[in-house]
């Protein structure tokens, strides 16, 4: 079968794309990229070819650049073109010059995508490169997810090269008389895909010479492994994770039945970015007493009576509001809060609402969240209480208590831990002439 038909056998088979869709070619002036032009052109499809200049190479840069401009105006397709400061990119990311070409090219490709109305973006990655990208992950470490090389296919990205090995590139480009350039930085093995490709995937190939082929149909296996985990991994969030406005939780006991334990845990946690090490410890921390926290860059993990619960991170932001006089407030987008006075000398048995003697109260009033060293007397005691034990008494959970209004006097004790308790030295009695009455309203 010529070049030409496997190319568009292979977009087919793997629904890359229609042929009705225009794509972004990205194009760096070697042999991959250029012999991925030349098979879009043949077949007929629409395309326009991007180039990086990552600034890296000097004249060589220069070079490449040039060439890849002539080869989109000898095809009669559009050409992009833009320039990087790799270097002072990776610096002020504090990243490796790889890590920064890719973050840079990535980014400006789908803005290019996006900005002309192209369809997807192909890159002319090969067999090589996801052999390659598995045994870097091997080397790194990784889960089963990283063992299945490059997609085909990823979301606006098409990779139409991933039925070629690299030596098949090279004859091809050999027998159609392409012209390319060379990259020097690929001859260098400083970098760990290099040092790979140039030592370590020539010595593989002497103990299998089909190395890339057999890597495809491991890695095609691995593909299908990792979808009948994700599938069990989905079955088992659908019945552990119990949802609610704050977050989620899951119980202790539900987690200690899993088997295998650190698989599924690890695989439960992995969308809210916890790490297999952080995993390793909550695991061990299962037994722990309640508060015991873990975090990721998104999220937090607490341990708390028998669960653990879920939730982003949020900045535990202070907040106050004065009260001078009777009225309601909004407390947020969810409740309000009202007050009120009244001569009628009376009391209800609703936690929602709290009858206080108003001949006590000094204003301006406070309502406001939490804070370190809180205290009151709960309403029949007569001993102070810390704030926090109480909550603990309660069973609130951790993720809530920072929400929970609390109504202060001008003297700053608390009044009210608002739908909770009241403070025993403020409830009305005998003497009472005026009732201060609190209410906490949801919308």
């Amino acid at each position: 079968m010529s070049a030409i038909f496997r190319f568009i056998e292979y977009v087919e088979n793997q629904g890359l794309f229609e042929a009705k869709d225009s794509i972004l070619l990205a194009v760096s002036g070697g042999q991959d990229s250029v012999l991925m032009a030349y098979l879009f052109k043949e077949a007929g499809y629409q395309f326009g070819i991007a180039h990086c200049n990552f600034g890296l190479r000097g004249a060589e840069s220069q070079r490449d650049e040039a060439f890849v401009r002539q080869l989109a105006k000898q095809l009669g397709v559009d050409f992009y073109c833009t320039h990087f400061d790799t270097a002072a990119f990776a610096q002020k990311e504090k990243i490796s010059i790889q890590m920064a070409a890719r973050q840079l090219r990535y980014q400006w490709f789908e803005e290019v995508r996006h900005q002309e109305g192209y369809h997807y973006i192909a890159l002319a990655q090969h067999q090589n490169d996801s052999v390659e990208t598995l045994l870097l992950n091997l080397l790194r470490g990784t889960g089963i997810g990283g063992l299945h090389g490059i997609a085909a296919k990823r979301d606006k990205l098409v990779r139409p090269l991933l039925f070629l090995n690299r030596t098949e590139i090279e004859e091809w480009v050999a027998a159609l008389h392409l012209a390319f350039v060379e990259d020097s930085s690929n001859l260098s093995d400083k970098y760990a895909r290099n040092h790979l490709r140039l030592h370590v995937v020539p010595q593989l190939k002497v103990l299998n010479e089909n190395l890339e082929e057999t890597f495809q149909k491991n890695m095609a296996r691995f593909a299908e492994v990792e979808l009948l985990l994700q599938n069990q991994v989905a079955q088992h969030r659908a019945q552990l994770f119990q949802h609610s406005t704050e977050g989620i939780s899951i119980t202790i006991a539900a987690l200690k039945a899993l088997n295998p334990q650190k698989l599924l845990v690890f695989e439960l946690l992995r969308p809210f970015g916890f790490s297999a090490s952080v995993v390793d410890e909550i695991l061990t921390s299962l037994h722990k007493q309640s508060g015991t926290r873990f975090y990721s860059s998104t999220h937090q993990l607490v341990i708390d009576r028998g669960q653990v619960l879920i939730a982003p991170i949020r900045s535990e932001r202070h907040w106050s509001l004065p009260l001078h006089q009777p009225g309601t407030v909004a407390l947020g987008t969810e409740q309000q809060f009202r007050f009120s006075l009244c001569d009628d000398l009376h009391f209800e048995n609703n936690r929602n609402k709290a009858f206080v003697d108003a001949d006590r109260l000094i204003f301006p009033l406070l309502l406001r969240n939490k804070l370190e060293g809180d205290k009151f007397i709960p309403l029949g005691m007569r001993k102070t209480k810390k704030l926090s034990d109480f909550f603990v008494d309660q069973k609130i959970p951790l993720s809530q208590k920072q929400h929970i209004p609390l109504l202060l006097n001008g003297n700053g004790e608390i009044i009210w831990v608002a739908g909770m308790r009241q403070d025993e030295r403020y409830k009305i009695s005998k003497s009472t002439k005026k009732v201060a009455i609190f209410e906490l309203l949801n919308n």
